[in-house]
């Protein structure tokens, strides 16, 4: 008997993170090689290229990484927006009981490491790194669950993915309120302005996917002259995409029978071309389609792609170039604090924190996972490759000397976080445990 696999949507949500992990660290590898090679004055020149729109009364001219980090990546906070929002609308943090034991997490995840590396910190020009050690790189993280396959249960691979987005959502608040630079309040009223109109426009059903891409957009810009960080727009305009559908599926179910019928009594032309009659009902589908489906659930299906083989991997490429013999030598200080915020800081101010809160009854441990997961999870959390070396870009973007040194720090810090955690979670568990029941 030909045994069938059914992949559930968060199944092919793993799949889809782990292989942008490979992907991650493919383009990690390049971007190191190419910036340490005979051609590093080639990596340099080329993401440092100018390009942009110059006119009589206006100019909007970036180099070329920060046209990534700038604008690719809002694309990235976007989609980051729009599972923040189904998460806590219909997912695994809609609920006080769901949410509770990923929040206690994220809480000590982001608690200790900023607190180590304040601490740990001797050098006022690096204090303003903090945030870097915040949040987890949810892609390599699932990657390494995805390689050990049924040894982990899937409630763990939930929690890992709950825990990250709400990292996540920390990271955010803490760029809107401590990496934007003086704001211009005109312009930032201008674009507040904007966006309540379009989640008015929203909550009284009045969506169009063209209009939130041009009022986004233009938020975006408005947000980049109001010196709060344009990424932040990505977040803002995701949470005004809808999440409800326009009809029932009794509703659609009941069109699509009558469209179904309609077609096969349509008039059926001799060539391979579809006859007018047809032509208007496949439209009228296309218009109850459009209806049926959740407008958020549909733009974070369509992105989820470009931004796991395009958006991300360009990142890495532009960001993880560093230069190990760099001319401006390395902050080791900066490098050692990061690596030990991001490995000993996650790990045990997640697990700590977790352990604490069932002790005192404030959580719900599911349980097929033990103690010795909860602390392996913990160590893949230190896996915190994308979001903070954007926040390295941001926190020293007027010292860029110590940018390099921070992303030393978080690649080998990343690195050992993940071999640890891997470590602990392969040689704790057993192959099949967590494996599909057989069929009856």
């Amino acid at each position: 008997m030909i045994k069938e696999k059914v992949l559930s949507p968060f199944q092919k949500f793993v799949n889809l993170q782990s292989s942008t992990g490979i992907l991650l660290l493919a383009t990690t590898i390049i971007a190191l090689v190419w910036a340490n090679s005979a051609f590093s004055e080639s990596y340099q020149s080329f993401w440092q290229y100018e390009i942009g729109i110059v006119t009589d009364s206006f100019e909007l001219v970036k180099p070329l990484i920060l046209w990534v980090n700038d604008g690719l990546m809002s694309i990235f906070f976007f989609l980051i927006g729009l599972e923040i929002k189904r998460e806590f609308l219909i997912g695994e943090l809609n609920s006080t009981k769901k949410v509770m034991f990923p929040l206690f997490g994220a809480l000590g995840g982001i608690a200790l490491p900023v607190i180590l590396y304040l601490v740990l910190n001797q050098n006022p020009d690096t204090l303003k790194g903090w945030g870097i050690p915040m949040a987890t790189d949810i892609a390599f993280a699932l990657a390494v669950l995805k390689v050990l396959g049924n040894r982990v249960p899937t409630s763990l691979k939930i929690f890992l993915t709950a825990f990250a987005i709400v990292d996540d959502l920390g990271a955010v608040l803490v760029i809107a309120i401590f990496y934007s630079g003086e704001l211009n309040l005109v312009m930032l009223g201008g674009a507040l302005g904007l966006l309540a109109l379009i989640y008015i426009l929203s909550y009284r059903g009045l969506y169009s996917e063209f209009v939130t891409i041009i009022a986004g957009f233009i938020v975006w810009l408005l947000f980049l002259k109001a010196g709060l960080h344009p990424t932040l727009a990505g977040i803002l305009m995701a949470f005004a995409v809808p999440v409800r559908q326009k009809i029932s599926t009794d509703e659609f179910t009941d069109q699509l029978d009558s469209i179904v019928k309609n077609i096969k009594e349509s008039t059926i032309l001799q060539k391979p071309v579809l006859s007018g009659e047809q032509l208007e009902l496949i439209d009228d589908l296309e218009d109850w389609s459009d209806k049926y489906r959740s407008p958020l659930q549909h733009l974070e299906h369509k992105l989820h792609n470009w931004v796991a083989y395009l958006v991300i991997p360009i990142f890495a490429l532009a960001n993880a170039g560093v230069a190990i013999n760099g001319e401006g030598g390395l902050e080791t200080a900066l490098v050692v604090n990061i690596m030990i915020c991001l490995i000993l800081g996650k790990s045990i101010g997640i697990s700590t924190v977790i352990f604490a809160a069932r002790k005192l009854k404030l959580i719900d441990v599911p349980s097929d996972i033990t103690n010795r997961q909860i602390v392996g999870v913990s160590f893949l959390a230190g896996i915190g490759f994308t979001m903070a070396i954007f926040i390295a870009g941001l926190a020293f973007n007027s010292s860029p000397e110590y940018i390099d040194s921070a992303k030393i720090g978080i690649l080998i810090g990343s690195f050992i976080s993940a071999i640890l955690g891997y470590g602990i979670l392969r040689f704790n568990s057993v192959k099949g445990k967590f494996g599909p029941a057989p069929k009856a």
